[in-house]
């Protein structure tokens, strides 16, 4: 099968892959646009993951506000070099990461950072359900771990679906980014604010504690 010089070029703007690199993709899916993605993408996580381990101290700082002040997020997100720190496109990339923060609220960056006491109390809770429901024990541990993993794509930030394009994970999105810049990439750290959050459970706890003063 025949690969037209437009097929490569639509394929290197939708991944950011180099001319020869979308050719072969293309080749390989047999001129199927779609599979020549996931080739690439598959070849980027590849190449992210040898980057991985490089010492990325440099980076950006990004503050966004949303919803008239009422939700702000800081995060930092590193890269390997200044002169990439500094570019357009990284701006953009850690500004969108700001911007899942803000819409998706993750509570870590990553599964490694989620207390073991937490996960082991979500496990028994979803164990517990499954057997209240009637499902047999020897399936109840297969539903727990099952209903665990959504719980860890729900939480944290790496394994949310991007909320601009559901069929990437952050995880895929910072490997390709990996791959295309050519540096590795790391989120450090973020932090997420939104108006009055918390403060109606003080406020309850707080009137319970009158209450039970009341009553005594």
């Amino acid at each position: 099968m025949e690969i037209t010089a437009q097929a490569v070029r639509d394929l290197r703007e939708k991944t950011g892959g180099g001319i020869m690199d979308c050719k072969k993709a293309l080749t390989e899916s047999n001129g199927d646009f779609e599979k020549a993605v996931d080739v690439l993408r598959k070849k980027g996580l590849a190449a992210a993951a040898k980057k991985a381990s490089r010492l990325a101290s440099e980076g950006l700082v990004h503050s966004y506000i949303h919803a008239g002040g009422k939700i702000g997020v800081l995060i930092e997100v590193n890269c390997e070099t200044d002169f990439v720190a500094k570019t357009p496109e990284f701006h953009e990339f850690v500004k969108d990461l700001a911007m899942q923060v803000t819409a998706a609220n993750p509570l870590y960056i990553k599964r490694e950072e989620v207390p073991a006491e937490l996960i082991e109390k979500e496990k028994e809770i979803y164990k517990a359900q499954a057997l209240a429901t009637g499902k047999p024990e020897k399936v109840v541990e297969k539903i727990a771990e099952g209903k665990l993993e959504k719980y860890f794509n729900e939480i944290c930030l790496l394994e949310q679906h991007y909320i601009k394009n559901p069929d990437v994970t952050i995880n895929q999105l910072v490997a390709e980014k990996i791959a295309k810049i050519g540096e590795n990439i790391s989120v450090r750290r973020f932090a997420r604010y939104q108006v009055g959050e918390g403060l109606e459970k003080k406020h309850n706890d707080f009137a319970a504690e009158v209450a039970a003063a009341q009553k005594n």
